[in-house]
């Protein structure tokens, strides 16, 4: 199976943040040893963001100003809202509370929740994998993994507001987003959907969540505990080949609005 894009309309945007540490004093440093955060003397930033719409060739970026991350999260921000579905690797509880917390820091407006896909969750939950690092789904589908980048790097760009190093670490975030977008396709037909694209778009509840075709081949049924049955369908598009699951009363109007269509044929 390969991937399809969604109905044209639907916006799903791939995102990455990259993070400073804490800056603070302590005199030890070893297994479980309790820093209080009294001890911070510089909070912790996002040093940079890049996102870029499904199907498109660019990426795009927003730094920090030499620490200070609001203009980041504004340019941001300004395209997050926009998207119908966000995907980030780790997102629900890594990326997505970042962004969440430093918008609060400078009122900047932020749902309380966004409509996201989490990467790591749908492995975790469908596969099992040898790692459900990023990196390593990369290298396992497309031998091709993270640009390389070490702490000395993070160092440089914390302490000494080095443009160069910053520079690396964009093109290393920008690298992680063109990445997520390759992994979510390669598993996309195997997961199920956070968002039904299709009926978003207009199409009926029995139309492909991926894709929106709107004439899916029935599969099977199965029945719930509390013995309601649920219809397994197949997209019809060969490209796509999602198999996804409707109610019974999607499926009686699917079958009655067929009905209609085929005698107003007549």
């Amino acid at each position: 199976m390969e991937f399809t894009l969604p109905p044209t309309g639907f916006k799903r945007l791939f995102y990455d943040i990259e993070t400073s540490p804490n800056i603070g004093f302590f005199w030890g440093s070893g297994y479980r040893i309790s820093i209080p955060p009294e001890n911070i003397i510089k909070e912790r930033a996002i040093i940079c963001i890049c996102w870029k719409w499904e199907g498109q060739e660019k990426v795009h970026s927003a730094t920090w100003d030499n620490g200070c991350d609001k203009l980041v999260l504004e340019a941001f921000m300004n395209d997050a809202l926009k998207a119908d579905e966000l995907v980030a690797h780790n997102g629900d509880n890594f990326d997505e509370k970042w962004v969440r917390t430093q918008c609060l820091k400078f009122g900047i407006p932020c749902p309380p929740k966004l409509n996201s896909l989490d990467t790591l969750k749908k492995v975790r939950r469908h596969f099992r994998f040898n790692s459900n690092k990023l990196d390593y789904l990369g290298k396992l589908f497309f031998n091709t993994g993270k640009s390389p980048i070490g702490w000395d790097d993070w160092v440089q760009i914390c302490m000494h507001n080095d443009l160069d190093a910053l520079e690396k670490m964009v093109i290393y975030c920008k690298k992680d987003v063109v990445l997520l977008e390759d992994v979510f396709h390669k598993i996309q037909p195997y997961i199920d959907s956070n968002t039904h694209a299709g009926a978003q778009e207009g199409f009926g509840r029995y139309s492909c969540p991926s894709c929106g075709n709107d004439a899916p081949k029935h599969h099977s049924i199965r029945y719930t505990k509390a013995g309601m049955p649920r219809h397994r369908m197949i997209c019809s598009d060969t490209k796509c080949g999602k198999y996804f699951t409707i109610s019974h009363k999607v499926w009686q109007d699917k079958l009655e609005a067929d009905y209609l269509e085929a005698n107003a044929k007549k």
